[in-house]
């Protein structure tokens, strides 16, 4: 989210407690886009919080690291919580982060992209660095 909001990379980075709220405007060749971005935390005792986040949101970006495999495991419970609260009127990304550490991946891109048909997703892989 730092990448995005800010285009910049912080290696000190804390992860979310709870929820975090960012807004920002996007200039578009034919109209402008204000964007809301709901940052939860990944941590399950804050997955309580997800629904009433979520009641209206257009677009859920579920992300997991390339190299803990658990994180990937957690994100069918994510994309569940999300289905789950908005069905079939959400857009849901599933997104493969930190492909700058290669050497270190345990999840394979045709995994990830396995799991995003199967959940009705859709998948990338980037790097925030």
């Amino acid at each position: 989210i730092t990448r995005f909001m800010y285009d910049s990379f912080d290696s000190n980075y804390q992860a979310t407690i709870g929820i975090d709220f960012l807004s920002k405007v996007m200039y578009l060749e034919d109209r402008t886009v204000r964007l809301q971005l709901w940052d939860t935390a990944g941590q399950e005792r804050f997955r309580s919080l997800i629904p009433s986040y979520i009641r209206d949101s257009t677009v859920a970006i579920v992300v997991y690291d390339i190299s803990n495999p658990n994180s990937f495991k957690l994100t069918d419970k994510w994309i569940e919580e999300v289905r789950t609260e908005r069905g079939n009127d959400v857009i849901v990304l599933l997104v493969g982060n930190k492909t700058d550490l290669s050497e270190k991946r345990q999840i394979t891109q045709d995994e990830g992209e396995s799991k995003a048909k199967a959940l009705n997703a859709v998948f990338i892989e980037t790097s925030a660095k």
